[in-house]
C-alpha cells in the first residue's frame, strides 16, 4: 500500500488559500477605490473633494503598497485648489497635493500619470502670479510633462497637459498656438485610443481636451 506524501498536498492547499485570500483582498480594494474615484469625479464642492479624498487616504494608509489611492488624493486637493478663490488657501491644497503625490511617487517613481500630476501641480501655481511665478514653475511644469510623454508616450493626459501649458505661454506672450493644438490633436487621438490592464487607471483630461480644440478653431 502506497504512503500518501501529504506535504506536497498542504503546500498546495496553502497556496490556494493565499491565492484565494489576495484576489479577496483585491477585489474589496478594487470596489472600495472605484467607488472613491467616482466620488472625485463627480465631486462638485470642495467638501464633497475633501469627504473622497479623506477616504483616498486611509486606504493609502491600509494599502501601503499601492499608488492609486495618494495619486487620486493628489488630484483631489488639485480640483479644491481650481475651486478655491483665496491665492493662500489654493496653494495650501497644491502642498497637500505635493504631500499625497510624493507617497504615491515612492511606490512607483517612473508612473507616467504620477509624472504628469507633478506637472499638473506646478501649472497650477502659475495663476495666483502669472509674472512671479510662471519663470519658475513652466519649466518645471515642461520637463515633468514632457518627461511623463517619454516614459509613456500613449498616456493622453500628459499630452493634454502639455497641450494645455502651450497654450498658456501662447496667449501670455501673443505668439502662434500651432503648436498647442496639434499636441492637442494627439491628446485626443490618445484618448480615443488608449487602454490600460489596470482597472484604476485615470480617465479624466478629456473635457481639458475639448476645451482646448474649441479654442483652436477646429
Amino acid at each position: 500500500m502506497k504512503t500518501l506524501n501529504i506535504i506536497p498536498v498542504l503546500i498546495a492547499v496553502l497556496i490556494m488559500t493565499i491565492s484565494g485570500t489576495v484576489l479577496a483582498n483585491d477585489s474589496k480594494y478594487i470596489e472600495a477605490m472605484q467607488k472613491n474615484i467616482e466620488a472625485v469625479y463627480t465631486a462638485e464642492t470642495i467638501p464633497d473633494y475633501q469627504t473622497a479624498v479623506n477616504a483616498l487616504e486611509r486606504i493609502g494608509a491600509a494599502e501601503k503598497t499601492k499608488w492609486e489611492p495618494f495619486y487620486y488624493a493628489s488630484f483631489g486637493y488639485i480640483m479644491m485648489s481650481n475651486q478655491e478663490k483665496d491665492n493662500a488657501k489654493k496653494d495650501v491644497y497644491l502642498d497637500q497635493a505635493v504631500t499625497a503625490l510624493n507617497k504615491a511617487k515612492a511606490i512607483v517613481p517612473n508612473e507616467s500619470e504620477i509624472i504628469a500630476m507633478e506637472g499638473f501641480i506646478y501649472m497650477m501655481r502659475i495663476p495666483a502670479d502669472p509674472s512671479a511665478r510662471g519663470p519658475q514653475y513652466t519649466p518645471m511644469a515642461m520637463q515633468a510633462f514632457n518627461k511623463a510623454i517619454a516614459v509613456n508616450p500613449e498616456n493622453p493626459r500628459a499630452l493634454a497637459l502639455l497641450a494645455q501649458m502651450q497654450l498658456g505661454m501662447a496667449q501670455f506672450f501673443g505668439s502662434s498656438t500651432a503648436e498647442a493644438c496639434a499636441t492637442n490633436a494627439k491628446a485626443l487621438e490618445k484618448f480615443t485610443s488608449f487602454q490600460s490592464e489596470n482597472p484604476l487607471a485615470p480617465r479624466w483630461g478629456q473635457q481639458m481636451v475639448e476645451e482646448v480644440k474649441s479654442k483652436c478653431g477646429k
